[in-house]
């Protein structure tokens, strides 16, 4: 049966460096699911594997696109099923490697669908948020749709509007459409997960970091300054050194917030991903041939 291997795990972990081991093996393309490497503009400070790694084996969806392009989640769900189609014809294997949790999740299970709701109600919900705080949103949800406020993140505001929006603006709650089947996949996934004790995790983002600065990371990110309100932009390693360009930070304080801000991120991956039970994770430090051992025997 066709299979797709997905590889995740934290960011700096190693999960590239195995995508290409297992993708030589198998002889087949990778699909690349890190949001932030989609963009052409961005590349010292979003890790893209380098020219020679990318010709040694065939990648997709890597600098594909611009930051001056909308591209959502559920579009690149659309694309990467449609490649994985193609893919499939030549090769039943094809490796997919990457940190962004939501973007995994779209190919491999796919997104639940929401109706449009008027975008006046996310205005007015946010307003009642900045004039009452969250608590009264909350409360709100609590007696709108009981089961949505028990799941979600209750302490996001972002994830509560959303809930509320829907549940005010459709015929049904948020849990409603969230409960709804997906549309089955026509291949099987193994997923494998790296990880690393957070020590580890913590000082290979640090020595990342430092890397990207030596490597031009100032220049790239000057360049981009005049379009740093763009959704692309709005990402751990531009941000930080948007506001050394606008003298909020000094280079020291900005290079110490993107090494605090990746550290949150990296603990955001593992808690997303340590929820999938289906999962079959590895040391970081174990060789790749003992890895593809293991797929092979899945």
């Amino acid at each position: 049966m066709n299979t797709l291997i997905s590889i995740v795990g934290a960011t700096a972990i190693g999960k590239t460096s195995l995508s290409f081991a297992i993708a030589e093996h198998l002889e087949c393309e990778i699909i690349s699911c890190d949001s932030r490497q989609f963009y052409k503009e961005m590349e010292i400070g979003t890790a893209v594997p380098t020219a020679e790694e990318l010709a040694t084996v065939p990648h997709h969806f890597i600098q594909n696109r611009s930051i001056h392009d909308s591209y959502s989640v559920g579009q690149f769900e659309q694309d990467a099923l449609a490649l994985l189609e193609q893919l499939f014809t030549k090769n039943k294997f094809v490796v997919m490697v990457g940190g962004s949790g939501l973007y995994v999740d779209a190919v491999l299970n796919g997104l639940d669908y929401f109706p449009e709701v008027d975008p006046q109600i996310r205005s007015n919900l946010n307003k009642l948020l900045e004039k009452d705080g969250l608590e009264t949103l909350q409360a709100q949800l609590e007696y709108l749709d009981p089961e949505s406020f028990a799941k979600i993140d209750i302490q996001n505001p972002h994830r509560v509007i959303r809930a509320l929006e829907i549940c005010l603006g459709t015929d049904h709650t948020f849990s409603y459409y969230k409960n709804k089947p997906k549309t089955p996949r026509n291949f099987k996934s193994i997923k494998i997960g790296l990880d690393a004790p957070r020590e580890i995790i913590y000082q290979r983002i640090e020595q990342r970091v430092d890397s990207m600065i030596q490597n031009g990371l100032l220049d790239e990110v000057k360049k981009l300054k005049p379009f740093k309100e763009l959704n692309a932009l709005q990402t751990v390693g531009y941000r930080e050194l948007f506001s050394y360009f606008d003298d909020k930070f000094t280079l020291a304080e900005a290079i110490s917030e993107i090494k605090k801000n990746t550290r949150r991120f990296a603990k955001r991956q593992n808690t997303w991903f340590r929820k999938d039970q289906e999962i079959k994770w590895f040391n970081y430090q174990t060789d790749s041939k003992d890895i593809i051992k293991e797929i092979t025997k899945i």
